[in-house]
C-alpha cells in the first residue's frame, strides 16, 4: 500500500492511499479522506503515549501495576515475535510495565526467567527485542566471545551507546584495537604497589572521615541515609585514586560534586529508556534534562582537562630531575592513575586520556557504593552475622583504625560478606552485549546479528538451579580457606565483575576499597534499620534503594578496649 506525507505535532505521518484489488489506484477521494483523517488521529494517539512515557505520566498515581497501555499491547508484541526464532518469547502483562520503565527491572526478568526458562526473548518494539540470559554456560559463551581478538562475536551495543555522551572513547565502552590498546595500557596502572598505597592513604583515611559523620548521627540519635553516605565516601576515594582530586563529598558540595551526580543519573536513566530520544541531537537541545546533563559533562570534561595539564606539567619536570619512569611506578605526592599513565610517555593525546579517566571514575564510583550500602543492609538485618564480622575485624586490627595490606589479607569474613552480598545484589544487575554475527548458543538457541543480548547477573545469582538458598545471606557458602569466588573459579555462577577480556579491570581496587571501608566502620560502630523504614530497590548501572537506606547508628559498647586485647589472644 502506498503513502502520502501529512503531519501531526510536527512530525510526519504516512497516510494510506486506497487502491484497488489489483493495485491500481482509485479515485474515491472521501475514502482518501477518511484514511488520512484516521491516520492523522492514530499519530497524534501515539504522540501522546510518547509524551505521557517521557514524563512520566504513564504509571498511574495509584502505583499499583496498572498502565495506561491496553491490556493486548505487550500480548500482541509477543505474538509478533512468536516464531521468529527457536528462543522462548516472555509474557510479558501490563503489570511489567513499572519495572520496565525505571523500576526494579531485575524483578520482572526474574520472574520471566521462572515461567520461560534460562533464555528467552524480551520483545521492546516491533522490530527490536532483548535475548535474556539467566544460564552461566551461556552467559560464559557470550562473554569469553566479547572483544576477542580470536573470535569476534560480540560487543558492548547499548552500553556504548547510552554512555557515549559522557564516556566519549574511553575504554569502557569502545571496542576492537583501541579497546585492546587503551586496555593495555590501564591495567598496569593498578598494580599491586599502587593498591597498598591506596589502601593506606585512601581507602582507610576517606573511611574514617565517615565516621565523623556517623559520630553525628549516632550523638543525634537520628537515623541517617547510609546510600547516600557511602556514594559520597567512594567519590572521594575514586577522585584521589584517580586524578589526585579531593572532591571532599562528605563533607562540602560543590558545581563539580553535582555536574557527576547529574552525568551518572542521566546515564542510568538513558539505560532504562524505552523511547531514547536523546539519540537525536536536535532534540536534545529543547529538553531540559538533557541541557542539564550536557551542561554536567561539559564541567566534569573541562575539570579532567585542566587536572591532566596541570599533571603533565609536573611529570615534565620530574622528568628533568632525573627521575625513573617504568613498572611499577609510584610518586610518592602523586601516586593517581593519572600520574602513572603520563609519566608511562604513552602516545596517547588529551582527549582520549580524559575519556579513559571518566571511564574509570564512573566504574569505580557507582559500583564500590552500592555494594558497601547493600552490605551493611545486609548485616544490620542479619545481627549475627555482622556481630562475626565485627569479631574479625577486632581480631585483626586491634588498636589500629584503619587496616594495613597484611590486615586486608585476614579479613576473610569481612571478604566473604562482601563476596555474598554482590551475589545477592550484583552491581551491574545486568550486562549488555550486540551479536556482530550469527551464533549459537549452548542449548541449541539462535542468535540473530545485530541482536541485543541482556545477561542477567541477578538472575544467575539468584537461580535456585544454579545455588542452594539462594534467597539467603550466607557469607559461609563461600568457604573460608577457599579462594575469593570470581567467574573462573565458579565455572561462571559468580560474575560480578563480568568475565571474558571485558572483565571489569578494576576488581581487586574493588574489593579492597569495600573491605577496607567495612573494617573501618564495623570497628567503631553498631547499625541497625530504621522501623518502618523500606528502602525499596529501583535499576540503573547498579542496584540502588528508591528512599535511601536509612540506619540508626550507635557507637559499640567497650569495642575499642576489647581490642587490644583481641589481637593478644589471637
Amino acid at each position: 500500500m502506498q503513502s502520502a506525507r501529512l503531519s501531526c505535532a510536527g512530525r510526519p505521518v504516512a497516510c494510506p492511499r486506497a487502491e484497488s484489488t489489483d493495485g491500481r489506484r482509485q479515485n474515491n477521494v472521501p475514502q482518501q479522506r477518511r484514511l488520512a483523517v484516521r491516520a492523522v488521529v492514530e499519530e497524534k494517539e501515539e504522540y501522546d503515549l510518547d509524551q505521557k512515557i517521557d514524563t512520566g505520566k504513564l504509571i498511574d498515581s495509584a502505583g499499583a501495576g496498572r498502565s495506561m497501555f491496553s491490556p493486548g499491547w505487550l500480548t500482541q508484541l509477543n505474538q509478533l515475535w512468536g516464531g521468529k526464532s527457536n528462543v522462548p518469547v516472555a509474557n510479558a502483562q501490563p503489570d511489567d510495565i513499572q519495572d520496565l520503565l525505571g523500576g526494579a527491572l531485575f524483578k520482572a526478568l526474574f520472574k520471566w526467567m521462572e515461567e520461560s526458562g534460562p533464555v528467552y526473548l524480551l520483545p521492546t518494539g516491533p522490530i527490536s527485542s532483548f535475548l535474556v540470559i539467566s544460564d552461566p554456560e551461556a552467559a560464559k559463551h557470550v562473554l569469553r566471545a566479547s572483544d576477542n581478538p580470536n573470535r569476534p562475536i560480540y560487543v558492548k551495543g547499548l552500553v556504548a551507546e547510552v554512555s557515549k555522551f559522557l564516556f566519549g572513547e574511553g575504554f569502557a565502552i569502545t571496542g576492537g584495537e583501541q579497546w585492546r590498546v587503551r586496555r593495555k595500557a590501564v591495567g598496569p596502572a593498578l598494580h599491586r604497589g599502587y593498591l597498598e598505597v591506596m589502601l593506606d592513604r585512601v581507602f582507610g583515611e576517606s573511611a574514617l572521615h565517615l565516621n565523623e559523620k556517623l559520630d553525628k548521627a549516632a550523638a543525634s540519635g537520628k537515623a541517617i541515609d547510609l546510600e547516600a553516605c557511602f556514594s559520597q565516601l567512594t567519590l572521594d576515594v575514586i577522585g584521589k585514586a584517580v586524578f589526585n582530586y579531593d572532591f571532599d563529598a562528605l563533607n562540602t558540595d560543590s558545581p563539580v560534586i553535582q555536574a557527576v551526580y547529574t552525568a551518572l543519573k542521566e546515564t542510568e536513566t538513558r539505560a532504562t529508556d524505552l523511547l531514547p530520544y536523546w539519540k537525536f541531537p536536535l532534540i536534545n537541545l529543547f529538553v531540559p534534562r538533557q541541557q542539564k546533563a550536557a551542561a554536567a559533562v561539559q564541567l566534569i570534561r573541562q575539570t579532567t582537562e585542566e587536572l591532566i595539564a596541570k599533571c603533565k606539567k609536573m611529570v615534565e619536570e620530574e622528568a628533568e630531575a632525573g627521575a625513573a619512569f617504568g613498572e611499577g611506578y609510584i610518586n610518592e605526592s602523586d601516586p593517581s592513575v593519572l600520574r602513572f599513565l603520563i609519566a608511562s610517555r604513552e602516545e596517547v593525546d588529551s582527549v582520549q586520556l580524559r575519556d579513559d579517566l571518566l571511564s574509570m571514575l564512573v566504574a569505580g564510583h557507582e559500583t564500590t557504593g552500592s555494594v558497601l550500602t547493600w552490605t551493611v543492609d545486609l548485616l544490620a538485618r542479619n545481627p549475627d552475622t555482622m556481630r562475626k564480622a565485627q569479631e574479625e575485624v577486632d581480631r585483626v586490627l586491634g588498636s589500629r583504625d584503619k587496616p594495613t595490606m597484611e590486615d586486608y589479607m585476614n579479613l576473610k569474613y569481612v571478604m566473604r560478606c562482601v563476596n555474598e552480598s554482590m551475589r545477592l545484589y550484583p552491581h551491574p544487575p545486568v550486562l549488555l552485549r550486540r551479536a556482530l554475527v550469527e551464533d549459537e548458543l549452548p542449548g541449541g538457541f539462535t542468535v540473530p546479528a545485530g541482536q541485543d543480548v541482556m545477561i542477567s547477573v541477578y538472575n544467575i545469582h539468584r537461580s535456585p538451579a544454579v545455588w542452594d538458598r539462594p534467597d539467603e545471606f550466607l557469607p559461609e557458602r563461600f568457604p573460608m580457606d577457599g579462594p575469593t569466588p570470581n567467574e573462573q573459579n565458579t565455572d561462571y555462577k559468580y560474575i560480578p565483575f563480568s568475565g571474558g577480556p571485558r572483565k571489569c579491570v578494576g576488581d581487586q581496587f574493588a574489593l579492597m576499597e569495600a573491605v577496607a571501608a567495612l573494617a573501618v566502620v564495623l570497628k567503631r560502630f553498631d547499625f541497625s534499620p530504621q522501623p518502618g523504614h523500606d528502602p525499596g530497590m529501583t535499576t540503573g548501572a547498579t542496584i540502588h534503594t528508591k528512599n535511601g537506606l536509612y540506619m540508626r547508628v550507635s557507637k559499640r559498647q567497650g569495642a575499642a578496649a576489647a581490642a587490644p586485647a583481641a589481637a593478644a589472644m589471637a
